[in-house]
């Protein structure tokens, strides 16, 4: 018995307010890699390096020392929260603030919690920013894409 199965390409129009990757976008890269998304971020009037675009994260999370060089400590709320499986343990946050970001144009008030301990990244940016941005992170393009006013 032979099966045969053909496809046919559909085109299809693509709305100026789509999101769409493209093979073009990894232009530049050096394949094969297997590297975390990490981007820049400006959080107030400062740009944040080593900031990790994580969908297994359902917190977005900021380093105590970030908010110590910023001198913003005494605006963070104390609370005490639970993060479960971080960093492959269960830790203790020391509070929360809320922090206006800029992504390219686009402002947004985020919540963080606040971490005091080193977890390798300044911020760690989950599922409830890339929500409220309409952001689509991928790691094989090693871009974000989201929405902008442009």
């Amino acid at each position: 018995m032979k099966v045969s199965i053909t496809y046919r390409k559909r085109l299809r129009e693509v709305a100026e307010d789509d999101i769409t990757l493209t093979e073009e976008d990894v232009d530049g890269l050096l394949l094969p890699y297997n590297d975390a998304l990490v981007i820049s971020l400006n959080v107030l009037d400062f740009k944040i390096k080593r900031v990790l675009v994580d969908l297994g994260s359902s917190a977005n999370i900021i380093q105590w020392t970030v908010m110590e060089q910023a001198k913003l400590t005494r605006s963070i709320i104390l609370a005490t929260k639970l993060l479960v499986e971080f960093n492959l343990a269960s830790v203790t946050i020391g509070g929360e603030i809320l922090q206006p970001t800029n992504a390219e144009g686009v402002m947004r008030t985020t919540l963080f919690e606040v971490l005091d301990g080193d977890m390798g990244y300044n911020i760690i940016l989950g599922r409830p920013w890339l929500h409220v941005m309409k952001a689509v992170p991928s790691t094989y393009h090693q871009l974000l894409k989201f929405p902008t006013p442009e």
